[in-house]
């Protein structure tokens, strides 16, 4: 009880933090690469904890977007030059800053970023800070024409065709959005000491962009959402590290976003936006593999962003067996 304590007050604390630099610091829309994900925040409410691996048993998975070989790749020599690396893979929001020891491609790579498919239990968390976050096209109060149901269906995906044993927490955290993150915190800390057998946490979102931009691209065949990667730093550019809170993981998080996006930029070009870095830890600090992750906008359709499902299954499938490269 004392530890669950500590975790919410630590993100209430949080929380309250990052409203003051939000008021100092806007974010600005980077062209059209666009919005970064919603700021560190929200509050929660209701929904059910479950292993969607027993809910989705009975799903049919019809047939689906994968790739077996290469379309692009990429020389480490040109990847070690910092800025050619900066360029090509990250988008760094202003609230923010990094240098090429802490993106150092050799060290990003080096880094093993497996999961034990065969472990007891399940393996993959799948959850999300901003489960009301809904599509164009969306049914209004259909939990299933949301995020969530994107989730559902990226369980189904892993689980049947993949072979992994997946959690997905379906609970709403952000019926208050000032307060979601803090909300989420003690949550997935729960879950964590529930299941020690998670080696991977995902937190699924759907980003917000301006009404004219449509993030969409073809894979073969099929239209879908871009997707994007997200990390945070824990490092402010006006105030500096935020040793209030600190990401034992950091390393660990980027060299696994980066691994993905190498990966989905070898086997699915233009399938990914850049991978946004921002100033906050976004609640990633509870296991090393611990990704956020932006499924389209509120200007995609519920048919693209279930689409684009298939290939991120795929991706994290190769990646997580080691198998991309």
């Amino acid at each position: 009880m004392e530890e669950q304590m500590k975790y919410e007050n630590l993100a209430v604390q949080e929380n309250t933090d990052i409203v003051h630099m939000l008021e100092e610091n806007e974010t600005k829309v980077a062209g059209n690469d666009a919005k970064v994900p919603d700021d560190e925040l929200n509050d929660a409410k209701n929904e059910e904890v479950q292993n969607t691996q027993e809910e989705n048993e009975n799903a049919e998975v019809q047939q689906t977007v994968s790739a077996d070989e290469k379309l692009v790749t990429y020389s480490i020599d040109q990847m070690r030059d910092f800025d050619y690396l900066r360029q090509t893979f990250y988008q760094i929001d202003s609230s923010t800053t990094t240098n090429s020891d802490q993106l150092n491609v050799d060290k990003l790579l080096a880094e093993n970023v497996t999961a034990d498919k065969q472990a007891a239990g399940p393996q993959i968390l799948i959850y999300h800070t901003h489960s009301l976050e809904a599509y164009a096209d969306s049914a209004p109060g259909d939990v299933s024409q949301t995020v969530v149901g994107v989730g559902d269906y990226l369980t189904s995906l892993l689980t049947q065709q993949y072979g992994w044993s997946v959690l997905h927490h379906r609970e709403t955290y952000d019926t208050d959005r000032d307060y979601a993150y803090s909300c989420a915190a003690p949550a997935v800390q729960q879950l964590m000491d529930d299941n020690p057998s998670i080696q991977v946490v995902i937190d699924l979102h759907r980003d917000g962009i301006a009404e004219t931009t449509h993030l969409v691209t073809e894979q073969n065949g099929k239209q879908m959402a871009k997707i994007m990667f997200f990390n945070g730093l824990c490092y402010s550019t006006s105030t500096g590290t935020l040793a209030s809170y600190p990401n034992p993981y950091l390393d660990q998080n980027l060299a696994l976003s980066f691994q993905m996006q190498l990966a989905a930029n070898e086997y699915y070009p233009d399938f990914t936006r850049r991978i946004y870095l921002k100033a906050w830890r976004y609640n990633m600090h509870f296991c090393p593999k611990s990704m956020l992750i932006e499924v389209g906008a509120q200007t995609n359709t519920l048919e693209e962003a279930m689409n684009a499902m298939e290939p991120l299954a795929d991706i994290l499938d190769k990646v997580l067996t080691g198998t991309a490269r």
